[in-house]
This record gives structure tokens, C-alpha cells and sequence, in this order.
């Protein structure tokens, strides 16, 4: 049997001064249908990069945001899925917080350079719309407000948390 090829990915927690916070929506076209999803901004780790290098690149390219220290990582995911990320069995997904002040995104990266990245829109969102939403889309992680409550009342985990699909 050969090993698994995992896609390797960093994502920020990205909440402003009133524990808004900040997700990118990706539309996926799968074979199945298409997909959109509101996920936390960040992306795929290069060979020989560090995560956190990883990271500011990230949210420079789809944010605009710079972040000068280190953000403490939070939550940990991994997901087993051929379908999931493509050429890949699945993606590890590793999540820091980013605290700062609400900001308009707009990153390095153009409108097209971000829909080829399937990020088709930004938005703040309260937690009470993610708990309460009943919308054709899905959150990533399906259960955001579980984790987000935990985060935003209990405040950083003393080692990241493990999150489901």
C-alpha cells in the first residue's frame, strides 16, 4: 500500500475587536455538483516552508493582512479524503489565531487569481449567524461554531484542539 499524500495547510482564525470573524467562501465544482463553502482564510504549505511562513503568505496574497508575530496555533484538522484536495488522499489543516482591528480584505492577489484559488468572496460573520445559519452552504469545519464558542470563551487552548470534517 503506498502513503498517504496529505495536502499540508495553515488557516487563520482571523477575529476582530467584536469576536466577528473574518471567512472566505470557496465554490468547489466536484463531480457531484458544486459546492460552496465558508472557510477560514489561508491555503497549502510549499515544500521546505515553514507553517507559519506558510501563513503570512496566505493572508498577504488573500487578505492584504500583514501579521509581524507569532499567532498561537489553535486547532488542528485532519481529513481523509480522496476528494477532498485534489491529487491528494486528504489535507491536514493547521489554524492560528489572528486578533486585529475589522479591516476591508483585499490581498495581493487579483479578483481572477482569486476565483482560480475558488475564493469567490470575504465576509465578517457573528457567531450567532454561523450557530443559527440555515443556508445551502457549509461552514469548515461543518461544526465552526463549536470550536469558535470554545475559542472566543475559554480564550487559547494550552495545545491545538482536534477538529472533525
Amino acid at each position: 500500500m503506498s502513503p498517504m499524500r496529505l495536502r499540508r495547510s495553515v488557516r487563520a482564525v482571523i477575529l476582530n475587536e467584536d469576536d466577528h470573524i473574518l471567512l472566505c467562501r470557496l465554490v468547489i465544482s466536484k463531480p457531484a455538483g458544486t459546492i460552496a463553502v465558508w472557510a477560514a482564510p489561508g491555503g497549502g504549505v510549499k515544500p521546505d516552508e515553514a507553517a507559519l511562513a506558510a501563513l503570512r503568505r496566505e493572508l498577504h496574497e488573500e487578505t492584504g493582512l500583514v501579521i509581524d508575530t507569532d499567532p498561537p496555533h489553535v486547532w488542528h484538522q485532519e481529513v481523509i479524503d480522496p476528494g477532498h484536495a485534489p491529487g491528494h488522499d486528504g489535507v491536514i489543516n493547521d489554524y492560528f489565531l489572528v486578533r486585529v482591528a475589522s479591516f476591508h480584505p483585499r490581498g495581493a492577489m487579483s479578483d481572477d487569481e482569486l476565483a482560480a484559488e475558488n475564493i469567490v468572496a470575504f465576509r465578517w460573520w457573528r457567531l450567532s449567524d454561523i450557530a443559527g445559519y440555515r443556508g445551502p452552504d457549509v461552514f469548515s469545519p461543518r461544526d465552526l461554531a463549536t470550536p469558535l464558542t470554545a475559542l472566543i470563551t475559554d480564550g487559547v487552548p494550552a495545545r491545538p484542539v482536534p477538529l472533525g470534517l
